[in-house]
């Protein structure tokens, strides 16, 4: 793989500042974002007024701990934009989720929003080793999700080219980066293995194509993951953090000389870890969930959001601000079963690990009796689909779920391509355990 570390030169000065300069930034900042959210938001009024605290009683960025939560909730409460602090009219773009589990939650941006947000996409797609004049193909998916938009600014700002490709259609994927030669690619990292796969279905070695860059987010993944991608492209496979409720990707970003954890943008975004219990902070090293509160924002400055994302908060390394360890998974997607705690990251991590099983799975829950069941659905790689492969394979991922993992767990292992692909975000886990 090249050495694509950039020049410090060509850093912005706050990322390589000394640590007590982006502290002092980040109190004036807090300072003057919680004053637009208690002056200009209902909710934040009421919030703070209940709680008992005023924007003025941040003295120091410590005092942000007596200023009470923002919840994935109260976005739906406020649908569609009860949440903007400034008129709809300074509002130039809305984003959205899907709703799929309630009502959508809207995010608007305003002029100073979007640029600050292309900045922050520069800044990292400079960090993942891409450079002015390369090109970027980005197939991450564009509409309401704030990955497809969120992406291709940042890329022309960065002064790169960029292919709007979007998410589907991979067999033409694989046929634009042959014929285009794009230096980087950003892509969901499930959906990246499903290119990959269709490189192999093409006849195509991926080690020969023009990539040397894959900007990877949009959901949890692991390093074995980014082990067997970087080994099949021989590209860098750098992890980019972000949700829409904060800007959207561009909040964190990995290092590419480093691949050491996240760093986080601490000039535009101040992180919190918390107890996901007691909602107490925790010191940074260790391990709860991550907490963020919008130093910048006009359209929808966020105070405190629970991202309910599990990681801890590292010193800098490649940059003087924060890093967090790659997202091991959410505590609202975690799986208590019979009092085990299981992330779908856990298992992905023992698929990769045993041998004769393609990177593909998926998890099903279900009620066997009284009891909750857990079956993993995964699919044999192309030249061990014989019955005695698939067998033995099975034994084995069965083994290392209960000693690694700790449950006990169906295994179903079936022919190549028989998991559905994501076009985008996996679906990692279906629960039928109330159809039990």
């Amino acid at each position: 793989m090249k050495d694509l570390t950039p020049n410090k030169a060509d850093l912005d000065p706050i990322e390589i500042a000394s640590v007590d300069e982006i502290r002092a930034l980040q109190l004036q900042r807090l300072k003057t974002s919680l004053r637009h959210a208690y002056d200009n938001v209902a909710m934040y009024k009421q919030r703070f007024d209940a709680a008992g605290v005023h924007p003025d009683d941040l003295h120091t960025l410590a005092d942000l701990a007596k200023f009470p939560f923002t919840y994935k909730n109260d976005l739906r409460d406020n649908y569609p934009f009860g949440l903007f602090a400034v008129p709809r009219e300074q509002i130039i773009r809305l984003h959205a989720s899907s709703g799929t589990t309630g009502k959508a939650t809207v995010v608007g941006y305003t002029q100073t929003d979007i640029d600050n947000w292309a900045d922050l996409l520069a800044r990292s797609l400079r960090a993942s080793g891409l450079r002015r004049g390369d090109m970027v193909h980005n197939a991450y998916g564009y509409g309401l999700f704030t990955g497809g938009l969120g992406a291709h600014y940042g890329i022309e700002r960065l002064g790169a080219t960029v292919v709007p490709m979007g998410g589907g259609q991979t067999e033409k994927q694989v046929g634009l980066i042959t014929d285009f030669k794009p230096d980087g690619i950003m892509v969901t990292p499930s959906y990246m293995l499903n290119i990959l796969e269709q490189f192999h279905k093409q006849g195509l070695d991926p080690r020969e194509s023009s990539l040397s860059v894959g900007v990877f987010g949009a959901e949890p993944w692991t390093n074995a993951m980014r082990l067997e991608v970087e080994a099949a492209f021989d590209m860098h496979a750098v992890d980019i953090y972000g949700l829409s409720e904060i800007m959207g990707p561009g909040v964190a970003n990995e290092c590419v000389e480093t691949k050491d954890g996240l760093h986080i943008w601490e000039d535009h975004f101040y992180p919190e870890i918390i107890n996901p219990e007691t909602g107490e902070v925790c010191e940074d090293g260790e391990m709860g969930e991550l907490v963020f509160t919008t130093l910048t924002k006009e359209g929808l400055p966020m105070v405190r959001y629970r991202t309910r994302d599990l990681t801890r908060l590292l010193p800098g390394t490649a940059r003087s601000m924060r890093r967090m360890e790659k997202i091991t998974g959410r505590s609202d997607d975690m799986i208590i079963l019979r009092g085990v705690n299981v992330f779908p990251t856990q298992v992905e991590e023992q698929v990769m690990a045993t041998g004769g099983l393609a990177p593909y799975f998926q998890i099903e829950l279900y009620k066997s009796g009284r009891m909750d069941a857990m079956r993993v659905f995964v699919e044999a790689e192309p030249g061990a689909a014989d019955e005695l492969s698939k067998t033995a394979a099975s034994r084995m991922l069965i083994k290392r779920i209960k000693d690694i993992v700790g449950v006990s767990t169906e295994v179903l292992v079936g022919d190549p391509g028989s998991v559905a692909r994501s076009q985008g975000k996996a679906v990692r886990v279906i629960d039928n355990r109330s159809k039990g």
